[in-house]
């Protein structure tokens, strides 16, 4: 089964970003100045339209402290950040506003420039800023078991957890502080936290006293402190978590034999991941990680390494909710010293919405197909495999 996923994603990175222009390039980009309240600039000054853009800017990318200039309707852009997806979403921006003749990326203003603008205008960099709105320096990896998002999902096939179940999930990642131009790479460095709840209900061979449709099988807990590093197409994330597993309480009830069983897989790991985004269609990541505390129950042997890929192809604007939309394949294989270094992989096929392209939260619709070994709590050992159909947000 898996085996044709993995050539559906070979096919897909095929694909380049001129095959796609080739078939539509209007599918490549989505107007942000559909939203506006103008149709054009054509008459504004050149202050007035560098106000009304850098404003925009702000709006959405406050964190970057980027500076606009504009002379004769041709746009400059100063302080746009080392982070290639990040600065190209910026670019794409400007360019699509109505009114800008063209979009130049510099590094720094010239003495001119910025005698010029600080007569109207005062734009100070900060090194830094607290709690970051606009988007995450490393992205989630969306076919990742474990990465903490919001979703809900409909299981079939599953011996451990039940053969038609339904799974949820509970999760963020919360920036806390970014700072900015830093290293040698002159890249973004963030530190956050992490949480997430996983949860799953039983819904096959379930005993109906009381009117039960359903058991809760077993609920998994994680929480993260991870630091994120990103500058032109790479991007890294380091992180030390940690995640415990809990049989439910009407699992234990219903299933007798389990309570003899019942063990207390609790850990903590750290885990170093470094992703490349080759453009905007394709990224790629790779990374081991480490246990190293595991409870006297649950023993697990430290080493596991994890890799994947991520193909976003087609994409477009949707005009009448004025949303992008791209179709995704997702997958996810890991590794792990416990499990006697055998794969076990995850596949995500689906559909995205998001309000700009690439960065941002977004919705996803998908179907999901995992073989190898459960991830939930102390069935963590047994081999599985099952099919999924549902939708998460989140970044």
């Amino acid at each position: 089964m898996y085996r044709s996923w993995v050539i559906l994603g070979l096919w897909a990175l095929s694909l380049g970003a001129e095959d796609i222009a080739k078939i539509d390039p209007e599918l490549s980009a989505i107007k942000r100045g559909e939203s506006l309240p103008v149709d054009t600039f054509e008459h504004a000054t050149d202050p007035y339209l560098e106000g009304y853009i850098q404003s925009l800017i702000d709006v959405n990318y406050y964190e970057y402290s980027v500076v606009v200039v504009v002379k004769d309707h041709k746009v400059i852009l100063y302080n746009l950040p080392n982070n290639d997806l990040i600065a190209k979403s910026i670019i794409s921006y400007v360019q699509d506003l109505p009114g800008v003749v063209s979009v130049q990326a510099k590094k720094e203003q010239t003495k001119e420039e910025s005698k010029h603008k600080a007569q109207y205008t005062e734009a100070p960099r900060v090194s830094g800023v607290w709690f970051p709105q606009s988007t995450v320096l490393f992205l989630p990896l969306i076919a990742d078991p474990r990465e903490p998002v919001y979703s809900v999902n409909w299981r079939m096939g599953d011996k451990a957890m039940g053969r038609k179940a339904v799974a949820v999930s509970l999760g963020d990642d919360f920036p806390i502080f970014r700072w900015h131009d830093v290293g040698g790479w002159h890249g973004d460095l963030q530190i956050g936290i992490q949480a997430g709840v996983w949860a799953v209900f039983n819904f096959s061979h379930v005993p109906h006293r009381k009117h039960n449709a359903c058991q809760l099988m077993n609920t998994d807990y994680l929480v993260g402190i991870p630091v994120s590093y990103a500058f032109d197409k790479w991007s890294f994330r380091a992180r030390v978590y940690h995640i415990s597993g809990h049989l439910g309480d009407e699992c234990l009830v219903d299933r007798h034999w389990m309570v003899k069983k019942r063990k207390n897989p609790s850990f903590e790991a750290f885990d170093w991941i470094w992703a490349y985004q080759f453009s905007s269609n394709l990224r790629l990541y790779a990374g081991p990680g480490v246990v190293f505390a595991s409870d006297d129950s649950f023993k697990l042997k430290p080493l596991y390494a994890i890799w994947g890929m991520e193909i976003r192809l087609f994409g477009q604007k949707l005009n009448y909710h004025r949303l992008y939309g791209t179709p995704f394949f997702a997958a996810n294989m890991e590794n792990w010293q416990q499990h006697g270094w055998d794969l076990d992989c995850t596949f995500k096929l689906g559909y995205e919405f998001s309000k700009l392209q690439g960065v941002g939260r977004k919705m996803r619709l998908y179907v999901q197909y995992h073989q190898g070994f459960s991830y939930e709590g102390q069935f963590f050992n047994e081999r599985v495999r099952y099919g999924e159909v549902g939708f998460s947000w989140g970044f």
